[in-house]
């Protein structure tokens, strides 16, 4: 559906997008995520002809976009704002690509009672933009840019304006939707869950490459390097030398998967591969601090030697702070990390 050869854009002597290569396939979902500049705005805009290139391919559906105009892509656009016109009704915002491309009235009647059914907001056609909540805004959104039956569906933040309870319901939501209707999109998006939960694959972006693709669960089970890893969220990363399955790091022994690669690394030991012992069974720590986290403890521990290390417990067997523990590494939760 969609390929990204060499792109590039430079704004002065950065670039924004660095020859970057991607590609979407038909009724995929892939969420592009990265930190504050590091280039998937600029790539969604790219891709929508808002934003020219200095060198490169877009090609949609194998042909070459050079010089197509937005209009013409056959794209649908929903950004975190949702720029709905305020001066019209819900049908009519639902109804505007429609009515660019000619459809008949009873063409565009129908298929706005069809997809505001779908978005979950049946027989509110004629409801004003401004007595909207903004879930109700975002499924309006939503539905303006579905009715066109775009190609492609690319989503800015989409829903980066609704409070967290809404925002993991509505993810739960679209992806069913994009799977009933077999829409392909891409996404951009800062929120980690979001992206996760919404996408087939996962994009992280640095500096205007791509510094990792793949599903959820590969990316968030093998982060390719210390900078996707720290970027996850995972903060138990330490330089070690790699010897058969066992790594010297700051915190002593700490086993490695088989096959790991040898020599001088850096290793992430997940919370979930810090086990608490007994105190003389193990890493002697203190716990530093703790944190509730709703189905577990997130625990922050001070070993005698080497940096904080974070690990996580049940909520009834969570020790206090100030307690003493000891502490154990289980290979199943410690990945060697690639460059970066």
């Amino acid at each position: 559906m969609l390929r990204l050869d060499g792109v590039t854009v430079r704004f002065g002597e950065r670039a924004a997008l660095d020859a970057v290569d991607l590609e979407v396939a038909d009724h995929e979902t892939v969420c592009v995520l990265g930190p504050s500049g590091s280039g998937k705005s600029t790539l969604l805009r790219v891709v929508a002809g808002l934003q020219p290139l200095d060198s490169g391919r877009v090609l949609l559906g194998g042909t070459d976009q050079c010089g197509v105009p937005v209009h013409k892509r056959g794209l649908g656009l929903m950004f975190q704002d949702h720029q709905l016109f305020p001066q019209r009704d819900v049908a009519g915002n639902v109804a505007f690509g429609l009515r660019m491309r000619g459809a008949s009235r009873a063409e565009q009647a129908r298929r706005v009672s069809e997809l505001l059914d779908l978005v979950g907001l049946p027989g509110a056609g004629g409801r004003a933009v401004a007595a909207l909540s903004g879930g109700e805004q975002q499924r309006v959104a939503l539905a303006r840019a579905l009715a066109p039956s775009p190609r492609l569906l690319m989503l800015d933040e989409p829903l980066g304006q609704l409070d967290r309870t809404l925002r993991e319901r509505l993810v739960v939501e679209l992806r069913s939707l994009f799977g009933q209707l077999g829409t392909t999109v891409l996404a951009v998006t800062h929120d980690q869950g979001e992206a996760f939960a919404l996408a087939d694959r996962v994009v992280v972006m640095r500096d205007g490459r791509i510094a990792q693709s793949g599903t959820p669960l590969e990316v968030w089970q093998h982060p390719a390097s210390e900078f996707v890893a720290r970027f996850l969220g995972f903060e138990n990363v330490v330089p070690a030398t790699v010897s058969g399955e066992a790594a010297d790091t700051p915190w002593g022994k700490v086993p490695v998967p088989a096959g790991s690669p040898q020599g001088s690394v850096r290793v992430l030991v997940r919370p979930a591969g810090v086990r608490l012992v007994g105190e003389r069974e193990g890493l002697p720590c203190e716990v530093a601090g703790r944190t509730f986290r709703g189905n577990h403890v997130a625990l922050q521990l001070r070993p005698r030697g080497g940096p904080l290390l974070e690990a996580e417990c049940g909520l009834e067997s969570a020790p206090e702070v100030g307690a003493g523990v000891g502490v154990a590494f289980a290979a199943g939760g410690v990945v060697v990390l690639g460059e970066g």
